[in-house]
């Protein structure tokens, strides 16, 4: 009995230990489109894409900022901004909250394919839709999509139809989306149906909590 005190101790110290506290991450810097100077917890380190240093990996680098990681959380920094505590997911997120910007309207950052980008919530638009803008400046392979035509507020255009492997949004991804790139200029990614169905969407006041369903 007396060979268990030790472990019992152990586990015992182990338990009274704080939780550890979730590092401070700023982006300092920008070297090209593949590294950044973050500053963690104080301490500088520079990271290339997929590169990680005192827990805190560094997923995308676009646009003046970036998306890193911490144990399957993230979170996106822009250029020159405070600190910012990356707070460890205790399991896996299932809302993504937006509140209200200017003119009522819903937008947020996040990714495609890896990719940053701006999104605006539609729910009138069938899929997710992308201007070819965008879509070349994200990489997408849309070309090889089907030709189809849509019809937009200035009459029916041309679209290519493709699926996306991945649609983020903060520590929400959702695979395999529904998308049309159209000649259109926008200032934003539309995120439709393809998207908002797979959750159940609740508004209060000036926030639309988006809950996954599935």
């Amino acid at each position: 009995m007396r060979a268990c005190w030790p472990a019992i101790l152990t586990l015992c110290a182990a338990l009274a230990l704080p939780a550890q506290a979730a590092p401070k991450v700023q982006l300092n810097g920008m070297l090209g489109a593949r590294a950044a100077l973050l500053l963690i917890d104080g301490e500088p380190r520079t990271l290339q894409v997929g590169a990680s240093a005192l827990g805190v990996t560094l997923i995308a680098l676009e646009d003046g900022r970036a998306v890193v990681e911490l144990e399957g959380r993230r979170q996106t920094l822009a250029l020159g901004a405070a600190p910012a505590r990356v707070v460890r997911a205790a399991s896996a997120p299932r809302q993504i909250v937006m509140p209200a910007g200017h003119g009522g309207h819903y937008t947020t950052a996040g990714t495609i394919n890896g990719h940053l980008t701006q999104f605006l919530l539609d729910t009138g638009a069938t899929s997710v839709a992308i201007s070819q803008v965008e879509a070349d400046r994200m990489g997408l392979r849309y070309q090889q999509g089907r030709r189809i035509v849509t019809h937009t507020a200035n009459g029916a255009v041309p679209a290519y139809a493709l699926e996306l492997s991945s649609v983020r949004i903060a520590d929400v991804e959702v695979r395999n989306v529904a998308a049309i790139v159209i000649p259109s200029q926008m200032p934003y990614v539309l995120l439709g149906n393809s998207f908002l169905d797979r959750f159940q969407m609740r508004r209060e006041n000036d926030v639309m909590t988006l809950e996954l369903r599935y």
